[in-house]
Protein backbone atom coordinates (compact mmCIF):
# COMPACT_ATOMS: atom_id res chain seq x y z
CA UNK A 1 0.00 0.00 0.00
CA UNK A 2 2.51 2.69 1.16
CA UNK A 3 4.81 1.92 -2.58
CA UNK A 4 1.62 2.57 -4.30
CA UNK A 5 0.89 5.50 -2.55
CA UNK A 6 4.14 6.84 -3.11
CA UNK A 7 4.44 6.19 -6.54
CA UNK A 8 1.36 8.42 -6.93
CA UNK A 9 2.94 10.83 -5.51
CA UNK A 10 6.14 10.36 -7.53
CA UNK A 11 3.67 10.88 -10.08
CA UNK A 12 2.35 14.17 -9.07
CA UNK A 13 5.48 15.53 -8.00
CA UNK A 14 6.94 15.20 -11.69
CA UNK A 15 3.21 17.44 -12.53
CA UNK A 16 4.71 20.21 -9.76
CA UNK A 17 8.29 19.53 -11.91
CA UNK A 18 6.68 20.97 -15.31
CA UNK A 19 6.32 24.05 -13.74
CA UNK A 20 10.22 24.56 -12.90
CA UNK A 21 11.45 27.73 -14.11
CA UNK A 22 8.02 29.14 -14.62
CA UNK A 23 7.81 30.37 -11.10
CA UNK A 24 8.86 30.26 -7.02
CA UNK A 25 8.98 26.83 -5.74
CA UNK A 26 6.80 27.87 -3.00
CA UNK A 27 3.94 29.63 -6.07
CA UNK A 28 4.20 25.96 -8.01
CA UNK A 29 3.61 23.99 -5.44
CA UNK A 30 0.15 25.79 -4.52
CA UNK A 31 -1.06 26.00 -8.61
CA UNK A 32 -0.49 22.14 -8.33
CA UNK A 33 -2.47 21.59 -5.14
CA UNK A 34 -5.11 23.38 -6.50
CA UNK A 35 -5.66 20.90 -9.71
CA UNK A 36 -5.32 18.08 -7.37
CA UNK A 37 -7.81 19.08 -5.88
CA UNK A 38 -10.01 20.10 -8.62
CA UNK A 39 -9.25 16.68 -10.04
CA UNK A 40 -10.05 14.92 -6.55
CA UNK A 41 -13.73 16.28 -7.06
CA UNK A 42 -14.37 15.52 -10.44
CA UNK A 43 -12.70 12.18 -10.14
CA UNK A 44 -15.32 11.30 -7.74
CA UNK A 45 -18.61 13.60 -9.26
CA UNK A 46 -17.66 11.65 -12.50
CA UNK A 47 -17.91 8.29 -11.01
CA UNK A 48 -20.66 9.14 -9.18
CA UNK A 49 -22.11 10.28 -12.58
CA UNK A 50 -21.39 7.51 -14.83
CA UNK A 51 -22.80 5.20 -11.57
CA UNK A 52 -26.19 7.17 -11.86
CA UNK A 53 -26.24 6.88 -16.06
CA UNK A 54 -26.19 3.37 -15.34
CA UNK A 55 -29.70 3.44 -13.60
CA UNK A 56 -33.12 3.82 -15.77
CA UNK A 57 -34.47 5.61 -12.76
CA UNK A 58 -32.00 8.22 -11.52
CA UNK A 59 -30.94 11.77 -13.18
CA UNK A 60 -27.21 11.73 -13.30
CA UNK A 61 -27.89 15.92 -13.13
CA UNK A 62 -29.89 15.61 -9.97
CA UNK A 63 -27.56 17.48 -7.52
CA UNK A 64 -29.48 16.62 -4.26
CA UNK A 65 -27.91 12.53 -5.99
CA UNK A 66 -24.46 13.83 -5.28
CA UNK A 67 -24.94 15.94 -2.07
CA UNK A 68 -26.78 13.06 -0.37
CA UNK A 69 -23.16 11.11 -0.40
CA UNK A 70 -21.03 13.91 0.41
CA UNK A 71 -20.18 14.62 -3.29
CA UNK A 72 -19.68 17.81 -4.61
CA UNK A 73 -21.59 19.20 -7.68
CA UNK A 74 -19.00 20.06 -10.24
CA UNK A 75 -21.00 22.42 -12.79
CA UNK A 76 -20.12 20.68 -16.33
CA UNK A 77 -17.83 23.63 -17.64
CA UNK A 78 -16.09 23.04 -14.42
CA UNK A 79 -15.55 19.14 -14.91
CA UNK A 80 -11.98 17.70 -15.68
CA UNK A 81 -12.94 16.33 -19.23
CA UNK A 82 -14.11 19.78 -19.95
CA UNK A 83 -10.64 21.19 -19.01
CA UNK A 84 -8.52 18.48 -20.49
CA UNK A 85 -9.80 19.36 -23.65
CA UNK A 86 -9.07 22.93 -23.48
CA UNK A 87 -5.83 22.24 -22.00
CA UNK A 88 -3.78 23.65 -24.67
CA UNK A 89 -6.08 26.75 -25.06
CA UNK A 90 -4.24 29.93 -24.17
CA UNK A 91 -7.44 30.84 -22.28
CA UNK A 92 -6.73 27.78 -19.96
CA UNK A 93 -5.27 29.70 -16.89
CA UNK A 94 -9.14 31.51 -17.14
CA UNK A 95 -11.28 28.36 -17.85
CA UNK A 96 -9.79 26.88 -14.70
CA UNK A 97 -10.30 30.42 -12.50
CA UNK A 98 -13.63 30.40 -13.59
CA UNK A 99 -14.44 26.39 -12.81
CA UNK A 100 -12.88 27.32 -9.49
CA UNK A 101 -15.64 30.16 -9.30
CA UNK A 102 -18.12 27.65 -10.63
CA UNK A 103 -17.69 25.12 -8.28
CA UNK A 104 -17.62 27.42 -5.04
CA UNK A 105 -20.93 28.95 -6.22
CA UNK A 106 -22.60 25.88 -6.46
CA UNK A 107 -20.76 24.24 -2.89
CA UNK A 108 -20.91 27.03 0.20
CA UNK A 109 -18.50 25.29 2.53
CA UNK A 110 -16.00 26.18 -0.36
CA UNK A 111 -16.35 29.84 -0.18
CA UNK A 112 -13.08 31.92 -0.88
CA UNK A 113 -11.32 28.47 -0.43
CA UNK A 114 -9.98 27.60 -3.71
CA UNK A 115 -7.00 29.46 -5.40
CA UNK A 116 -8.38 31.56 -8.74
CA UNK A 117 -5.05 33.10 -9.92
CA UNK A 118 -4.29 30.39 -13.31
CA UNK A 119 -5.20 33.43 -15.61
CA UNK A 120 -2.01 35.44 -14.06
CA UNK A 121 0.54 36.25 -16.82
CA UNK A 122 3.33 34.78 -15.14
CA UNK A 123 1.76 31.39 -15.16
CA UNK A 124 3.27 29.53 -18.52
CA UNK A 125 -0.29 28.85 -20.09
CA UNK A 126 2.04 25.89 -22.38
CA UNK A 127 3.36 24.29 -19.09
CA UNK A 128 -0.49 24.51 -17.11
CA UNK A 129 -1.56 22.90 -19.84
CA UNK A 130 1.30 20.00 -19.94
CA UNK A 131 0.50 19.55 -16.53
CA UNK A 132 -3.37 19.35 -16.87
CA UNK A 133 -2.34 16.33 -19.45
CA UNK A 134 -0.40 14.59 -16.50
CA UNK A 135 -2.72 14.70 -13.98
CA UNK A 136 -5.44 13.84 -16.43
CA UNK A 137 -3.45 10.25 -16.25
CA UNK A 138 -3.89 9.88 -12.24
CA UNK A 139 -6.75 9.03 -10.62
CA UNK A 140 -6.83 10.80 -7.04
CA UNK A 141 -10.88 10.92 -6.90
CA UNK A 142 -12.17 7.47 -6.93
CA UNK A 143 -13.72 5.37 -4.30
CA UNK A 144 -10.06 3.12 -4.16
CA UNK A 145 -8.90 7.12 -3.47
CA UNK A 146 -10.57 8.61 -1.20
CA UNK A 147 -10.26 6.43 1.76
CA UNK A 148 -6.68 7.54 1.66
CA UNK A 149 -5.66 11.16 2.84
CA UNK A 150 -4.56 11.42 -0.31
CA UNK A 151 -4.02 15.89 -0.41
CA UNK A 152 -2.27 15.59 3.20
CA UNK A 153 0.34 12.80 1.71
CA UNK A 154 0.83 14.91 -1.38
CA UNK A 155 0.99 18.19 0.86
CA UNK A 156 4.00 15.91 2.87
CA UNK A 157 5.52 14.69 0.25
CA UNK A 158 5.98 17.92 -1.33
CA UNK A 159 7.16 19.66 1.44
CA UNK A 160 9.62 17.02 1.39
CA UNK A 161 11.01 18.15 -1.92
CA UNK A 162 10.31 21.83 -1.90
CA UNK A 163 11.74 22.47 1.47
CA UNK A 164 15.59 23.34 0.46
CA UNK A 165 14.03 25.21 -2.67
CA UNK A 166 12.19 27.31 -0.32
CA UNK A 167 14.86 27.79 2.38
CA UNK A 168 12.81 26.66 4.97
CA UNK A 169 14.34 25.50 8.59
CA UNK A 170 13.33 22.75 10.83
CA UNK A 171 9.18 24.22 10.78
CA UNK A 172 6.49 22.90 9.05
CA UNK A 173 6.09 19.41 8.44
CA UNK A 174 2.46 17.27 7.66
CA UNK A 175 2.63 14.50 11.22
CA UNK A 176 2.83 10.99 9.64
CA UNK A 177 -0.49 8.83 9.71
CA UNK A 178 1.05 6.39 11.86
CA UNK A 179 1.69 8.78 14.22
CA UNK A 180 -1.54 10.53 14.50
CA UNK A 181 -3.11 7.34 14.50
CA UNK A 182 -1.35 6.92 18.01
CA UNK A 183 -1.81 9.83 19.23
CA UNK A 184 -5.32 9.41 18.49
CA UNK A 185 -5.53 6.24 19.89
CA UNK A 186 -3.90 6.93 23.25
CA UNK A 187 -6.39 9.84 24.05
CA UNK A 188 -9.57 8.19 22.26
CA UNK A 189 -11.25 11.70 21.53
CA UNK A 190 -14.93 9.62 21.52
CA UNK A 191 -16.54 12.39 22.50
CA UNK A 192 -16.42 16.56 23.16
CA UNK A 193 -14.42 19.17 22.15
CA UNK A 194 -11.23 18.55 19.81
CA UNK A 195 -8.69 21.62 19.30
CA UNK A 196 -5.57 21.56 17.18
CA UNK A 197 -3.54 25.16 17.07
CA UNK A 198 -1.65 24.16 14.38
CA UNK A 199 -3.43 22.31 12.06
CA UNK A 200 -1.83 22.16 8.79
CA UNK A 201 -3.92 20.75 6.23
CA UNK A 202 -6.05 18.81 9.00
CA UNK A 203 -4.52 15.09 9.49
CA UNK A 204 -5.44 15.28 13.04
CA UNK A 205 -9.44 15.91 12.73
CA UNK A 206 -9.63 13.65 9.51
CA UNK A 207 -7.73 10.81 11.82
CA UNK A 208 -10.36 11.51 15.21
CA UNK A 209 -12.98 11.23 12.98
CA UNK A 210 -11.84 8.25 11.46
CA UNK A 211 -11.37 6.93 15.22
CA UNK A 212 -15.08 8.00 15.97
CA UNK A 213 -16.60 6.06 13.20
CA UNK A 214 -14.38 2.69 13.36
CA UNK A 215 -15.68 2.53 16.73
CA UNK A 216 -19.29 2.78 16.12
CA UNK A 217 -19.89 6.36 18.12
CA UNK A 218 -21.49 9.79 16.50
CA UNK A 219 -19.77 12.08 14.20
CA UNK A 220 -21.75 14.45 15.47
CA UNK A 221 -20.06 13.78 19.41
CA UNK A 222 -17.00 15.62 18.50
CA UNK A 223 -16.54 19.22 18.00
CA UNK A 224 -13.52 20.22 15.73
CA UNK A 225 -11.49 23.57 16.28
CA UNK A 226 -8.33 24.51 14.79
CA UNK A 227 -6.04 27.70 13.66
CA UNK A 228 -3.33 27.57 10.92
CA UNK A 229 -1.22 30.52 10.04
CA UNK A 230 -0.05 29.39 6.39
CA UNK A 231 -2.93 30.79 4.47
CA UNK A 232 -2.35 28.29 1.58
CA UNK A 233 -2.23 25.54 4.29
CA UNK A 234 -5.16 27.30 5.73
CA UNK A 235 -7.06 26.54 2.44
CA UNK A 236 -5.92 23.11 2.02
CA UNK A 237 -7.11 22.07 5.91
CA UNK A 238 -10.59 23.98 4.53
CA UNK A 239 -10.54 21.31 1.45
CA UNK A 240 -9.59 18.07 3.08
CA UNK A 241 -12.42 18.77 5.59
CA UNK A 242 -14.28 20.06 2.75
CA UNK A 243 -13.86 16.93 0.79
CA UNK A 244 -14.96 14.42 4.13
CA UNK A 245 -18.07 16.17 4.78
CA UNK A 246 -16.32 17.35 8.30
CA UNK A 247 -17.54 20.35 10.17
CA UNK A 248 -14.68 22.14 11.23
CA UNK A 249 -13.89 25.79 13.19
CA UNK A 250 -10.60 26.19 11.53
CA UNK A 251 -11.49 30.29 11.80
CA UNK A 252 -12.47 32.20 9.21
CA UNK A 253 -9.07 33.41 8.03
CA UNK A 254 -5.16 32.10 8.43
CA UNK A 255 -4.00 33.49 11.65
CA UNK A 256 -0.88 33.66 13.87
CA UNK A 257 -1.85 31.14 17.17
CA UNK A 258 0.50 33.31 19.83
CA UNK A 259 -0.65 36.59 18.39
CA UNK A 260 -3.87 36.17 17.02
CA UNK A 261 -5.74 33.52 19.12
CA UNK A 262 -8.85 32.92 16.90
CA UNK A 263 -10.60 30.40 19.82
CA UNK A 264 -9.39 32.46 23.42
CA UNK A 265 -12.59 30.95 25.38
CA UNK A 266 -12.06 27.93 24.02
CA UNK A 267 -11.72 24.69 26.10
CA UNK A 268 -10.93 21.42 24.87
CA UNK A 269 -11.33 18.05 25.67
CA UNK A 270 -8.74 17.13 23.84
CA UNK A 271 -5.48 18.51 21.83
CA UNK A 272 -3.62 16.82 19.24
CA UNK A 273 -1.12 18.91 17.46
CA UNK A 274 2.56 19.15 15.98
CA UNK A 275 3.25 21.90 16.40
CA UNK A 276 6.86 23.35 14.21
CA UNK A 277 9.81 22.03 15.78
CA UNK A 278 12.21 24.72 17.72
CA UNK A 279 10.79 28.18 16.09
CA UNK A 280 12.83 31.16 16.78
CA UNK A 281 11.35 33.58 15.01
CA UNK A 282 7.68 33.53 16.97
CA UNK A 283 7.53 37.17 18.17
CA UNK A 284 7.79 36.10 22.15
CA UNK A 285 9.24 39.53 22.71
CA UNK A 286 6.12 40.87 22.17
CA UNK A 287 4.12 38.22 24.85
CA UNK A 288 6.15 38.28 27.85
CA UNK A 289 3.51 39.64 29.70
CA UNK A 290 0.63 37.21 28.41
CA UNK A 291 -1.34 35.42 30.57
CA UNK A 292 -0.70 31.89 29.08
CA UNK A 293 2.25 31.47 30.51
CA UNK A 294 1.09 30.12 33.71
CA UNK A 295 4.43 28.25 34.27
CA UNK A 296 7.03 30.59 33.19
CA UNK A 297 8.20 33.09 30.45
CA UNK A 298 9.05 30.88 27.60
CA UNK A 299 12.44 32.36 26.08
CA UNK A 300 12.09 34.18 22.90
CA UNK A 301 14.40 32.29 20.80
CA UNK A 302 12.33 28.81 20.98
CA UNK A 303 8.72 28.69 20.60
CA UNK A 304 8.56 24.73 21.90
CA UNK A 305 7.64 25.51 25.69
CA UNK A 306 5.59 28.48 24.19
CA UNK A 307 3.69 26.26 22.37
CA UNK A 308 3.13 23.58 25.57
CA UNK A 309 2.12 26.58 27.76
CA UNK A 310 -0.46 27.77 25.07
CA UNK A 311 -2.06 23.92 25.14
CA UNK A 312 -2.05 23.93 28.63
CA UNK A 313 -4.11 26.90 29.01
CA UNK A 314 -6.52 25.60 26.20
CA UNK A 315 -7.08 22.35 28.12
CA UNK A 316 -10.99 22.14 30.33
CA UNK A 317 -10.41 21.26 33.71
CA UNK A 318 -10.65 17.10 32.84
CA UNK A 319 -8.58 17.48 29.00
CA UNK A 320 -6.18 15.87 27.75
CA UNK A 321 -3.28 16.92 25.31
CA UNK A 322 -1.01 14.30 23.25
CA UNK A 323 1.09 16.62 21.02
CA UNK A 324 4.79 16.05 19.07
CA UNK A 325 8.25 17.26 19.92
CA UNK A 326 11.17 17.61 19.09
CA UNK A 327 13.41 15.31 21.50
CA UNK A 328 15.34 17.97 22.64
CA UNK A 329 12.09 19.37 24.70
CA UNK A 330 12.84 16.97 27.29
CA UNK A 331 15.87 17.24 28.47
CA UNK A 332 16.62 21.01 27.43
CA UNK A 333 18.84 22.34 30.67
CA UNK A 334 18.06 26.18 28.82
CA UNK A 335 17.13 28.15 32.11
CA UNK A 336 13.89 29.30 30.92
CA UNK A 337 12.58 25.82 29.45
CA UNK A 338 14.13 24.27 32.46
CA UNK A 339 12.17 26.28 35.04
CA UNK A 340 8.76 25.45 32.73
CA UNK A 341 9.50 22.17 32.35
CA UNK A 342 10.43 21.86 36.79
CA UNK A 343 7.39 23.62 37.82
CA UNK A 344 4.63 21.32 35.07
CA UNK A 345 6.07 18.31 36.29
CA UNK A 346 6.21 19.66 40.36
CA UNK A 347 2.05 20.60 39.31
CA UNK A 348 1.77 17.12 37.70
CA UNK A 349 0.52 18.41 34.68
CA UNK A 350 2.83 15.95 32.62
CA UNK A 351 1.36 12.33 32.50
CA UNK A 352 2.96 10.57 29.73
CA UNK A 353 5.89 10.88 27.70
CA UNK A 354 7.06 8.40 24.03
CA UNK A 355 10.09 8.59 22.35
CA UNK A 356 9.70 7.58 18.68
CA UNK A 357 12.22 5.92 16.52
CA UNK A 358 14.15 8.38 14.28
CA UNK A 359 12.78 8.13 9.87
CA UNK A 360 8.95 8.47 10.83
CA UNK A 361 9.00 11.93 9.29
CA UNK A 362 9.38 12.44 5.13
CA UNK A 363 10.50 16.18 5.49
CA UNK A 364 12.86 15.46 8.94
CA UNK A 365 15.38 13.61 10.02
CA UNK A 366 15.01 15.18 13.65
CA UNK A 367 13.97 12.85 16.05
CA UNK A 368 10.92 13.26 18.09
CA UNK A 369 8.73 12.27 21.24
CA UNK A 370 5.11 12.44 21.69
CA UNK A 371 4.04 14.47 25.46
CA UNK A 372 0.95 13.71 26.91
CA UNK A 373 -0.38 16.77 29.90
CA UNK A 374 -3.99 17.23 31.87
CA UNK A 375 -4.56 19.06 34.58
CA UNK A 376 -6.41 15.92 36.24
CA UNK A 377 -4.94 12.94 36.62
CA UNK A 378 -8.27 12.07 38.33
CA UNK A 379 -8.82 8.40 39.85
CA UNK A 380 -9.94 5.77 36.99
CA UNK A 381 -11.24 2.76 38.06
CA UNK A 382 -8.51 1.09 40.66
CA UNK A 383 -5.71 3.00 39.36
CA UNK A 384 -4.59 6.34 40.48
CA UNK A 385 -1.42 7.61 38.62
CA UNK A 386 -1.32 11.07 40.33
CA UNK A 387 2.21 11.76 41.67
CA UNK A 388 3.33 9.71 38.73
CA UNK A 389 4.70 10.35 34.99
CA UNK A 390 4.27 6.86 32.59
CA UNK A 391 7.38 6.39 30.18
CA UNK A 392 7.55 4.66 27.25
CA UNK A 393 10.58 4.28 24.83
CA UNK A 394 8.99 3.24 21.20
CA UNK A 395 12.02 3.70 19.61
CA UNK A 396 12.36 -0.21 18.47
CA UNK A 397 8.76 -0.33 17.32
CA UNK A 398 7.82 0.08 13.75
CA UNK A 399 8.83 -0.86 10.53
CA UNK A 400 10.51 1.11 7.01
CA UNK A 401 7.78 1.10 4.82
CA UNK A 402 10.01 2.10 2.15
CA UNK A 403 13.86 2.78 1.65
CA UNK A 404 14.03 5.83 3.98
CA UNK A 405 10.98 5.94 5.73
CA UNK A 406 9.51 3.98 9.23
CA UNK A 407 6.18 3.82 10.29
CA UNK A 408 4.47 2.37 12.97
CA UNK A 409 1.93 -0.75 12.28
CA UNK A 410 -1.60 -1.24 13.65
CA UNK A 411 0.08 -3.88 16.46
CA UNK A 412 2.59 -1.15 17.71
CA UNK A 413 0.05 1.30 18.07
CA UNK A 414 -1.96 -0.70 20.29
CA UNK A 415 0.83 -2.12 21.80
CA UNK A 416 1.88 1.62 23.39
CA UNK A 417 -1.89 2.67 23.67
CA UNK A 418 -2.35 -0.72 25.43
CA UNK A 419 0.13 0.04 28.09
CA UNK A 420 -0.96 3.88 28.16
CA UNK A 421 -4.71 3.08 28.95
CA UNK A 422 -3.98 0.24 31.48
CA UNK A 423 -1.43 2.69 33.93
CA UNK A 424 -4.82 4.99 33.48
CA UNK A 425 -7.14 2.26 34.41
CA UNK A 426 -9.14 2.46 31.41
CA UNK A 427 -8.94 -0.85 29.99
CA UNK A 428 -9.22 -3.88 31.63
CA UNK A 429 -5.29 -5.08 31.28
CA UNK A 430 -2.97 -4.69 34.55
CA UNK A 431 -0.57 -2.28 34.50
CA UNK A 432 3.51 -3.91 34.61
CA UNK A 433 6.80 -2.04 33.94
CA UNK A 434 8.69 -3.53 31.27
CA UNK A 435 12.12 -3.14 31.29
CA UNK A 436 13.27 -1.13 28.47
CA UNK A 437 9.97 -0.61 27.43
CA UNK A 438 8.03 1.65 29.72
CA UNK A 439 7.92 2.91 33.77
CA UNK A 440 5.52 4.70 35.75
CA UNK A 441 7.74 7.29 37.55
CA UNK A 442 7.50 9.17 40.50
CA UNK A 443 7.89 12.72 40.72
CA UNK A 444 10.52 12.05 42.78
CA UNK A 445 12.46 10.01 41.11
CA UNK A 446 11.64 12.79 37.73
CA UNK A 447 12.85 15.57 40.37
CA UNK A 448 16.20 13.27 40.97
CA UNK A 449 16.94 13.37 37.47
CA UNK A 450 17.04 17.36 37.41
CA UNK A 451 13.37 16.98 35.50
CA UNK A 452 14.80 15.47 32.93
CA UNK A 453 11.49 13.17 30.98
CA UNK A 454 13.48 11.13 28.16
CA UNK A 455 12.19 7.96 29.07
CA UNK A 456 15.70 5.83 28.48
CA UNK A 457 16.73 7.62 31.54
CA UNK A 458 14.00 5.57 33.33
CA UNK A 459 12.94 2.64 31.74
CA UNK A 460 16.34 0.99 31.68
CA UNK A 461 17.20 -2.27 29.41
CA UNK A 462 15.78 -4.83 28.86
CA UNK A 463 16.23 -8.22 30.58
CA UNK A 464 18.28 -10.03 27.48
CA UNK A 465 19.43 -6.69 26.16
CA UNK A 466 23.24 -5.57 27.09
CA UNK A 467 24.68 -3.57 24.36
CA UNK A 468 22.49 -3.05 21.39
CA UNK A 469 21.97 0.39 21.32
CA UNK A 470 22.46 2.19 17.83
CA UNK A 471 25.80 3.98 17.76
CA UNK A 472 24.30 7.44 16.77
CA UNK A 473 21.95 6.61 19.32
CA UNK A 474 24.09 6.71 21.53
CA UNK A 475 26.45 9.25 20.64
CA UNK A 476 23.38 11.44 20.95
CA UNK A 477 22.42 10.66 24.27
CA UNK A 478 26.27 10.19 26.01
CA UNK A 479 27.18 13.78 24.30
CA UNK A 480 23.92 15.72 25.78
CA UNK A 481 24.48 14.15 28.76
CA UNK A 482 27.65 15.17 28.61
CA UNK A 483 27.05 18.76 27.44
CA UNK A 484 24.66 18.25 30.63
CA UNK A 485 27.19 17.66 33.08
CA UNK A 486 29.64 20.41 32.01
CA UNK A 487 27.19 22.76 32.21
CA UNK A 488 26.54 21.69 36.28
CA UNK A 489 30.23 22.28 36.43
CA UNK A 490 30.55 25.67 35.73
CA UNK A 491 27.18 26.14 37.65
CA UNK A 492 29.11 24.91 40.56
CA UNK A 493 32.50 26.73 39.90
CA UNK A 494 31.04 30.01 39.83
CA UNK A 495 29.05 29.16 43.08
CA UNK A 496 32.62 27.97 44.57
CA UNK A 497 34.25 31.26 43.06
CA UNK A 498 31.37 33.37 44.61
CA UNK A 499 31.93 32.03 47.85
CA UNK A 500 36.14 32.34 47.79
CA UNK A 501 35.82 35.71 46.77
CA UNK A 502 33.07 36.32 49.83
CA UNK A 503 36.05 35.62 52.46
CA UNK A 504 38.88 37.14 50.41
CA UNK A 505 40.18 34.12 48.31
CA UNK A 506 40.71 35.02 44.80
CA UNK A 507 41.12 31.88 42.13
Amino acid sequence: MASAELKIEEQLWLTADKLRGSMDASEYKNVVLGLIFLKYVSDSFEEKHAELSQDEYADPEDKDEYLAENIFWVPKDARWSNINKKSKSPEIGQIIDNAMIEIEKENPTLKNVLPKNYARPQLDKVRLGETIDLITNIKVGDKASRSTDVLGRTYEYFLSKFASAEGKGGGEFYTPRSVVSLLVAMLEPYEGRIYDPCCGSGGMFVQSEKFVEEHQGKIGDISIYGQESNPTTWQLCKMNLAIRGIDGNIGPHNADTFHNDLHKGLRADYILANPPFNISDWGGEKLTEDARWKYGVPPVGNANYAWIEHMVSKLAPEGTAGFVLANGSMSTSQQAELAIRKNLVDEDIVECIVTLPGQMFYSTQIPVCLWFTTKSKAKLNERDHRGEILFIDARKEGFMADRTHKEFSSEDIEKVADVYHAWKGTNDQAYENVAGFCKAASLEEVQKQDYILTPGRYVGLAAEEEDSEPFEEKMERLTTTLSEQFAKSHELEEEIRKALGGIGYEI
